[in-house]
């Protein structure tokens, strides 16, 4: 059976000391196509394209500094708590998704704090473009041969030399293939539907399907840290857990909210 084997250099170009790597070259695209998609969803919702702009800064900081912290302190801790100063040096790698969320929340709550902005309205609108940058990170792991799945004989497998011989599941792309889907379902709730007139629910809907697909594909991955091993679940699917949870909250109570215009007609009845 023919096999994909995947051995490409994760470095694109590189000049002297300087790298072009991959992965940062579609980090970057992600975050471009997620600024044009969080624009159009400014616009939909009432918000202008200069606001947008402006708490993309926020969303990017918060994102990188986020996911930074995450991962070593909640996969490494022993080794950075010791070496401190090495957190600070991203280009190592080591970005751990739900450390990204958190940091995205607390951004646009600082940038709602600063512009008077509801915070749910503007959560709703990075959850709408969030899934592209998210995808685009995951086809970026690709290129790294990272966050590979376990060994696998379906005929799609991928054998990722710079790792082993052994075929795997491309854990990987399916994560991003789901983010993709999802990307395109959020643009048609926010156009379509009354959602977006819901405060938190489109935000609670994408922690749902992002994190529940999240917890189940890591059945499929190899563990990432040596401790997850011994444990029933690994750690991305124990901080999946609270992350499902707190979009189910926020989307039931969404619904429970009456939408403005909803509201109107109550009232002119």
């Amino acid at each position: 059976m023919l096999r994909l084997v995947w051995n490409i250099d994760p470095v694109l170009l590189q000049i002297g000391p300087l790298q072009l790597r991959w992965y940062g070259l579609l980090f970057a695209a992600g975050i471009l196509a997620a600024y044009r998609a969080g624009i159009w969803s400014f616009e939909q919702s009432g918000g202008s394209r200069e606001e947008a702009s402006r708490l993309l800064g926020y969303v990017v900081a918060g994102t990188v500094v986020g996911a930074r912290l995450g991962h070593c302190l909640l996969y490494e801790p022993g080794y950075y708590l010791s070496h401190p100063l090495e957190i600070l040096e991203v280009w190592r790698g080591g970005l751990a998704s739900h450390g990204g969320v958190l940091g995205i929340a607390l951004a646009v709550w600082l940038f709602a704090r600063r512009t008077g902005r509801d915070v749910l309205w503007l959560l709703d609108r990075v959850a709408v473009a969030a899934p592209a940058a998210a995808a685009c990170i995951r086809v970026g792991n690709f290129f790294n041969s990272e966050i590979v799945g376990r060994p696998s004989t379906v005929p799609w497998a991928v054998v990722f030399a710079r790792l082993d011989p052994y075929p795997r599941h491309p854990a990987m792309l399916y994560e991003a293939a789901a983010y993709l889907v999802l990307f395109a379902a959020m643009l048609w709730l926010e156009r379509h539907t009354r959602l977006r007139e819901r405060p938190g629910a489109l935000t609670g809907l994408v922690l749902i399907l992002v994190f529940g697909f999240r917890f189940a594909i890591e059945f499929l991955k190899e563990p990432q840290e040596a401790f997850e091993a011994g444990l029933p679940l690994d750690l991305g699917q124990l901080l999946s857990v609270p992350a499902v949870l707190i979009g189910v909250w926020l989307l039931g109570a969404a619904c429970r909210r009456s939408s403005p215009g909803e509201a109107t007609g109550a009232s002119s009845g």
